[in-house]
């Protein structure tokens, strides 16, 4: 009898371990299934569409220059320079990646004053009449022969005694010659009190040619709610206004509600972040870049997860908010889609700069501008001079204070952020801590550094890992200049 009961127990015990183990097993399962590969395939056709599209037809580039380095930025893109499973419609200035029998063909068609537009998966030119265009007058005169930095002609002048052009070129050099080559400067430009120092270009590329901004896109957003603001047309402390998706019937106790165009600005909304943990190309803002989806219906379809203005989150969706409370505030859709050039970009001579909507008419000020490093040497100077251009007043004294004071609770990050730009970092002693930055993916630097009265300009077409710093490209330039630069008699 007792040796019945202890091969029992020795029977339960080997079951017990049985199921244990099986149990264990179960508790070590991991996701290694990529559920959104297909999409994520489609997202790098429409990339590879855009960025194409643009290259061609907005920056003039050949399709070979496209491939060598616009193209850079995509791991293993669809065909080569020659040929391809792709369409160049010349005459149309449209581009389809993919074909019929390897769907969906993702479809990019460049826009008037807009630049190229991405349509949805599928969807044929058939619409292209109903897209989006900007079709306002160029500016009056010729810049060929009208002086910096109303128009391009530098006259010959003398560079101030004190800066010493050894350490330009020096500093000229560290910029384009860099260790890695995924470091592509494809340009270089330093504004001294209002004068260009210094101004470098790549093989293939002159003052003319518009490249794209990516997240520089979000300091010139803000600045336009800027001026809407100054006008009290817009409320930085007042809730944003927009209608939340999805509706319901209890909208009226939607807790995002309580959201205000600082918290949004501030990257600091609250909201179900899209873009992190590797999401944007596949269920965040990359299907606004690159597959068609509405840009203004994206972000608000998030939820709450954290009391607006205690958490900074990067997202792209967030300025887009903001750039949503500006087009309700400006009332109309004609009003809305000229307003980046007539309020910004024709007031400090930026002919050569195209902001970017998707299908719907919605600018993606978050990262599609076209530009040129002219003008974004323009646009940092609008800031080196405190807001004033030709002796009128643009934006107020208290908004560029606000866009430079540091966002609440942004020390969950190695990088201090303020509005939409960029802050010097606490660690770094070699840099002014008046300096800020706008800053966008493949190495695209504004850089101001008003104790020094210097507006920098770095475009690249970087790709992998990059890694170009700013602040390190500022030092080297500041070598120049005296250490005593501020006090100094000059």
């Amino acid at each position: 009898m007792i040796k019945f009961f202890k091969k029992i127990r020795q029977r339960h015990l080997l079951a017990t371990i049985f199921l244990a183990s099986n149990y264990l097993g179960f508790s070590q399962q991991t996701e290694t299934y990529d559920y959104l590969k297909s999409q994520r395939e489609m997202i790098q056709r429409g990339i590879q569409a855009v960025l194409t599209c643009n290259g061609l037809f907005t920056s003039n580039r050949t399709l070979k220059q496209v491939y060598d380095k616009e193209l850079k930025y995509i791991d293993n893109p669809i065909g080569n320079a020659k040929s391809g499973d792709y369409k160049i419609d010349w005459d149309r200035k449209s581009v389809t990646i993919g074909s019929v029998e390897n769907p969906p063909l993702m479809r990019a068609v460049f826009r008037e004053g807009i630049g190229s537009i991405i349509l949805a998966p599928n969807q044929t030119f058939d619409v292209i009449d109903s897209l989006p265009i900007q079709s306002l007058p160029i500016i009056k005169g010729n810049p060929a022969i009208t002086p910096w930095p109303e128009g391009d002609f530098i006259p010959e002048q003398k560079l101030p005694d004190y800066i010493n052009t050894n350490l330009i070129a020096q500093a000229s050099k560290w910029s384009f010659q860099r260790e890695s080559p995924e470091q592509v400067t494809i340009s270089l430009l330093i504004v001294h009190k209002g004068q260009i120092i210094h101004e470098r270009y790549a093989e293939g590329i002159d003052m003319y040619t518009k490249t794209r901004t990516w997240s520089v896109a979000k300091s010139i957003a803000v600045t336009l709610i800027g001026m809407m603001v100054d006008q009290g047309k817009m409320e930085l402390d007042a809730p944003l206004g927009v209608e939340w998706l999805p509706k319901k019937e209890s909208s009226e106790n939607d807790p995002r509600a309580d959201i205000t165009l600082r918290n949004v600005l501030n990257m600091s909304s609250g909201l179900y972040p899209a873009d992190n943990q590797n999401l944007r190309d596949a269920t965040g803002s990359g299907l606004s870049y690159w597959a068609g989806v509405s840009s203004e219906k994206a972000a608000r379809n998030r939820g709450l997860i954290r009391k607006p203005g205690t958490y900074w989150d990067y997202e792209n969706y967030d300025i887009l908010l903001g750039v949503l409370a500006m087009k309700k505030a400006l009332g109309n859709n004609r009003t809305y889609i000229e307003f980046p050039r007539k309020a910004l970009f024709d007031k400090i001579s930026m002919r050569n700069t195209f902001a970017s909507t998707d299908r719907f008419g919605d600018f993606i000020l978050s990262s599609q501008v076209y530009t040129t490093a002219r003008d974004l040497a323009r646009f940092g100077m609008l800031y080196e001079q405190n807001g004033v251009w030709n002796n009128t007043r643009l934006l107020s004294e208290n908004w560029i204070d606000f866009i430079r004071t540091p966002a609440p609770l942004n020390g969950q990050s190695n990088l201090l952020y303020g509005g939409q730009w960029w802050l010097v970092e606490d660690k770094r002693n070699d840099i002014p801590k008046d300096a800020y930055a706008a800053i966008g993916n493949r190495g695209q630097f504004l850089i101001v550094v008003p104790s020094y009265d210097l507006v920098i300009v770095r475009r690249g077409l970087d790709y992998g890992k990059q890694g170009f710093n700013e602040w390190n490209l500022t030092r080297e330039v500041l070598k120049a200049f005296p250490v005593d630069y501020k006090t100094s008699d000059e």
